[in-house]
């Protein structure tokens, strides 16, 4: 089926919606919201640069992200830019979203940022998208000691939105 263009341009402020609203979660550590725009089978895997895991679960996904937030002080998630790819019948999509955290450690007062991307696959349910799988990669985070250059870069993670 060959959608038109406005149900696609809904679908696209749909899925940015549901970004918004994880960096939102997120900003304010509103854990318990993370069901609202996840699938409770929702799995985040995570390519930190330095070691690689998943979780499983809305509860579980905000309770780890909840713990490693508790060594800053401030703390704002940022998106960057995003870009969607909408599957022809409308009820997946991929995402690509780059993002900017912005903190300050509680141990030292430290200013620290991280770059990362996450490529999303949504799934339409019930006429709502939700958050079905993530794959988060870190490609830039100050790193803890101050050597000569205070940004540790990885490479840049990208994954084809039309496989996810």
């Amino acid at each position: 089926m060959i959608r038109n263009a406005l149900d696609e341009t809904i679908d696209f402020i749909a899925i940015q919606r549901v970004h918004s609203a994880y960096a939102d979660i997120v900003t304010r550590r509103a854990w318990d919201e993370l069901t609202t725009i996840m699938l409770s089978s929702c799995s985040l895997t995570l390519n930190l640069g330095d070691r690689t895991m998943s979780i499983d679960g809305p509860t579980s996904i905000g309770a780890f992200i909840g713990e490693q937030l508790e060594q800053f002080s401030f703390f704002e998630f940022i998106i960057l830019n995003s870009v969607v790819h909408i599957d022809e019948d409308g009820s997946r999509a991929g995402a690509r979203m780059y993002m900017q955290e912005a903190r300050q450690n509680v141990s030292d007062g430290r200013r620290t940022d991280a770059f990362g991307v996450y490529h999303d696959r949504l799934e339409k349910h019930d006429g709502k998208w939700l958050l079905a799988k993530r794959i988060y990669g870190s490609y830039s985070r100050t790193i803890v000691q101050r050597p000569e250059n205070e940004q540790i870069v990885f490479p840049l993670p990208v994954h084809d939105l039309r496989s996810l």
